[in-house]
């Protein structure tokens, strides 16, 4: 399965968002681990690049409109590793200020983490990105980006990032099993499954379109926080701060317009699941006329971790997500049947929860649950009844996104409905 890492700090650092949430997938023969249980972080920081003190602040829900191509192509399709429900799309990169740029196919779309995460190896040697320097003379940065199913582990560059018709310029990515750093740091290689190539990966990388601006933000500005980043040596690597401006970046947050948050839309699948789903991916949120909230329900989140509250069966769940890079729901449940890590009632069920915003708006949702085994034996990869147990959270993953128009607003950034973050569908 696939979830995010969420920060637990020091007492005295600063703490920020959901590190990921992409990077895997559970397959058909039930084979991913269960997740862990999201711990929400408990002091505010920014996850952005301060802005400076004489800029004036922005009215925050005045857009700057746009007539830029904003409309980037996802799918989810069949692959070889047998991995359902996974949201993908290709990613544009470039030398940074060039047009020595490769497309590179089959990069995961994940809501819930920040920043582009890229194999060194799907990368051709001509595509020679400038890595950020550590903090003293002849070091590099690197980092450790921990999932629920593993963690990946490389080089900081920069590119030029490519989407519909937008560039992040000069924007930081993780070049994952990069040569230019030294093998993961030993508190990183303890996370899990290194997910270093392609097969355990179960992709060429990850895009997160998450919530926030940078991976970690003002924790790792202010201090060398375990399991982040990284400046190496050729010979040994060990944990150091890094200003935000430089941390691996959510690219929409770095487009010159269509920048406040981001659109997945999805067409609805039948209740035996689609073969392969096509879908459009959508920058900007009240910047051009197809980006428009409309009858909307928004549900601000948490500033602090991105987090609504979902109440289900008679509990309430405070540390709930809607992320496209988990591929089931997940959630607890004391009746539901299980085979390995997902449910298998008997009989298709009728379910119902309701979210609730920060602000206190809400909004219901019925969803089903199916048997996981009669899913899989249809050969089918695109599923909306898909679901696993959780412990102490709500997952509303990928099959939440199907039949939806589902907005997720960037912190601290003027939309119609009020800056963000929040979740609308």
């Amino acid at each position: 399965m696939i979830i995010r890492k969420l920060l637990c700090v020091p007492a005295i650092a600063l703490c920020v968002l959901l590190h990921g949430c992409g990077g895997g997938g559970g397959s058909d023969a039930g084979s991913p681990t269960p997740a862990s249980t999201p711990t929400a972080a408990s002091t505010p920081a920014a996850a952005s690049a301060p802005v400076a003190a004489s800029a004036p602040a922005p009215a925050s829900n005045v857009v700057t409109q746009s007539t830029t191509l904003n409309v980037h192509p996802i799918r989810v399709t069949a692959l070889a590793n047998g991995t359902r429900n996974m949201l993908q799309t290709s990613v544009t990169l470039c030398v940074p200020g060039t047009d020595t740029c490769q497309t590179i196919d089959n990069i995961q779309v994940d809501t819930g983490s920040q920043g582009l995460r890229v194999l060194a190896s799907a990368l051709n040697p001509s595509i020679a990105l400038p890595i950020v320097a550590g903090n003293t003379a002849n070091t590099a940065m690197a980092e450790c980006s921990v999932f629920g199913s593993g963690y990946t582990w490389g080089a900081v560059r920069q590119a030029d990032i490519r989407l519909a018709g937008h560039v992040a310029r000069s924007t930081s990515v993780q070049l994952i099993a990069d040569t230019a750093v030294p093998g993961a740091a030993a508190d990183c290689s303890q996370s899990g499954l290194p997910m270093l190539d392609a097969a355990k990966l179960r992709g060429n990388g990850i895009l997160g379109v998450g919530p926030f601006t940078a991976d970690c933000g003002g924790g790792c500005a202010n201090s060398a926080m375990p399991r982040w980043y990284y400046s190496c040596t050729s010979a040994a690597c060990s944990p150091s701060a890094l200003a935000a401006a430089q941390q691996v970046t959510n690219p929409i947050a770095r487009f010159a317009a269509d920048n406040n948050g981001v659109l997945i839309d999805l067409p609805a699948v039948p209740p035996e699941g689609a073969s392969s789903v096509a879908g459009t991916m959508t920058f900007g949120i009240g910047s051009q006329a197809n980006n428009l909230l409309g009858a909307a329900t928004v549900l601000k989140s948490s500033s602090i971790t991105g987090f609504v509250s979902t109440s289900f069966s008679g509990s309430q769940y405070g540390s709930s997500f809607i992320d496209s890079g988990s591929n089931g729901l997940f959630f607890p449940s004391a009746t539901l049947a299980t085979c390995g890590v997902w449910f298998c009632p008997a009989t298709t069920q009728a379910l119902n929860a309701t979210l609730s915003s920060t602000t206190g708006v809400t909004a219901d949702v019925s969803f089903s649950v199916a048997k996981s085994t009669t899913l899989f034996a249809t050969g089918n990869y695109a599923f909306n009844n898909l679901a696993g147990p959780a412990n102490g959270f709500f997952d509303w993953g990928l099959p939440f996104f199907y039949g939806r128009r589902v907005f997720t607003a960037l912190e601290g950034r003027p939309t119609p409905a009020g800056t963000g973050p929040y979740y609308a569908f």
